[in-house]
């Protein structure tokens, strides 16, 4: 069940599909890990559309970003 809703980046988890700040297209999230005092997200469409190209995402704790595809609550 598709859940729309805004959380911040900290609570993001690897498996869940988001919507970047400033953008419309949805992303899966590969892989989340801390560096320079930032979250570091590196993310692939989640279209299923080249999924070989992974890009690096930094994000202050505070950004709040859309979770689409998992329910908030787990």
């Amino acid at each position: 069940m598709p859940v729309d809703g805004v959380i911040p980046a900290d609570e993001v988890d690897v498996g869940d599909v988001i919507v970047l700040p400033g953008t419309d297209e949805a992303v899966l999230v590969r892989m989340v890990r801390l560096g320079h005092g930032r979250l570091i997200f590196t993310v692939t469409s989640a279209s299923g559309e080249s999924p070989e190209q992974e890009q690096a995402v930094m994000m202050t704790a505070d950004v709040r970003m859309c979770r689409r595809g998992r329910d908030i609550a787990q």
